[in-house]
């Protein structure tokens, strides 16, 4: 971590040259921004960059003016980002020859720069769009690249999961949750937090509207969190069963082994997305 409240981590036998055998990840959030350079070859990563407490869409901007990693010739990119116009949509329910009839349930007016992100394991699309910047940027500089929700990641993770639980993945200011129950999402949602307390209201909110049985249910978390953290404490109150959520793939962790292992589960997960 440097004074600038990131961190940059690279193999030191990464060579700039088998970049179009690697794929970039990148994570976009409201309040942080981070990326994972994956060797397609040999399942590896290479590089991975984190900055919290900062405006994700902006820091991306900030860092393709310095950073040579992320302009590298890729052979894939996919970019996972933050918006506040997302629903998602029962794929019966789905019309794909107007997704403009579904954007009516968005929180900003805005029909354009509309992508879809489908869901065939939990059977629903999520449809959003992004910031004008934030489109501009992708396509300026990722015409390829294939565009995702922030919690792709997250969702992707929650198909190996086949009990009830509640997943949180945690930045630095916010939380994304997604409670799963006979194999279904059945809620998911992110919320910007300042404190443990903030925290704590949005918790017992989640438990009380979905009427979550806290003894039966599993909690996963992921994340910027760790087992003395504040936050962390706040599930303990509630909850008996808190485990750490796994990538449950081979990708090899080498270069960022210094780091607790589901910091960057969500970022991570994003490789196996389709």
């Amino acid at each position: 971590m440097n004074n600038q409240n990131n961190i940059l981590l690279v193999d030191p036998n990464f060579d700039n040259s088998t970049s179009k055998s690697c794929c970039l990840l990148i994570k976009i959030d409201s309040h942080s921004f981070s990326y994972a350079i994956i060797n397609n070859e040999n399942n590896k990563v290479v590089a991975l960059f984190d900055e919290q407490k900062c405006d994700g869409a902006e820091k991306l901007i900030e860092r393709l003016k310095i950073d040579n990693n992320l302009t590298l010739p890729f052979q894939q990119v996919k970019l996972a980002f933050y918006s506040k116009n997302i629903v998602s949509v029962p794929n019966f329910l789905l019309n794909e020859s107007d997704l403009s009839l579904h954007t009516k349930f968005f929180i900003e007016p805005n029909t354009t720069n509309l992508y879809t992100q489908k869901q065939d394991f939990f059977k629903f699309t999520n449809l959003f769009s992004l910031s004008p910047n934030a489109n501009e940027t992708a396509n300026n500089y990722f015409a390829d690249g294939i565009k995702y929700t922030d919690n792709a990641g997250l969702i992707k993770l929650a198909e190996q999961l086949e009990e009830t639980c509640l997943v949180l993945d945690f930045s630095a200011e916010s939380f994304k949750s997604v409670y799963l129950h006979q194999n279904n999402i059945v809620f998911q949602q992110n919320y910007e937090i300042s404190s443990s307390e903030e925290f704590n209201y949005y918790l017992l909110l989640i438990i009380n509207q979905l009427e979550i049985n806290l003894g039966q249910t599993k909690v996963l978390i992921s994340g910027i969190i760790h087992s003395e953290d504040q936050n962390y404490a706040v599930l303990k109150k509630y909850f008996s069963e808190i485990e750490f959520l796994q990538l449950g793939n081979d990708l090899n962790l080498q270069t960022i082994n210094d780091l607790p292992a589901h910091y960057y589960t969500c970022l991570l997960a994003l490789y196996q997305c389709e």
